[in-house]
């Protein structure tokens, strides 16, 4: 990932885009997750839901207010850029996007925990891309 998508530079969330959702799909939720972090859950960088169905893409920078706002794992809504301790290696940055067959109309302030608990049986299909980051 490029410097500008750190947590010690710009910290802003990359451009993500994605095709094929099944056409029942009605709604998507994206999650990033370090999963190298040094802590017993890892470390949740970002979760987004109620994306309509006709969003595919997220620009970069994307603000939460046209969707629901989540929280990372520093307590606060919006992207939280990769910041890995220094000398700790590669860490790797999972980006997965979540397509569901139900508009769920979630509270704003779930963490990742309790997203994936809510939206569990509303998955249809899911995708990821991973990129790293190291300092």
């Amino acid at each position: 990932m490029d410097k500008k998508y750190g947590g010690d530079a710009g910290n802003l969330s990359p451009p993500l885009e994605w095709s094929g959702a099944p056409k029942e799909t009605k709604e998507f939720a994206l999650v990033c997750h370090d999963p190298d972090a040094p802590m017993s859950h890892g470390f949740t960088h970002w979760v987004v839901y109620g994306i309509p169905v006709s969003t595919t893409k997220l620009a970069e920078g994307q603000k939460p207010n046209i969707f629901t706002a989540g929280v990372n794992d520093t307590g606060k809504s919006g992207y939280m850029g990769p910041y890995p301790p220094e000398g700790h290696g590669i860490h790797h940055y999972y980006f997965w996007v979540y397509a569901l067959g139900t508009e769920l109309r979630l509270k704003p302030g779930l963490d990742r925990a309790g997203l994936l608990d809510a939206i569990s049986e509303d998955i249809l299909e899911q995708a990821r891309i991973v990129g790293t980051y190291e300092r």
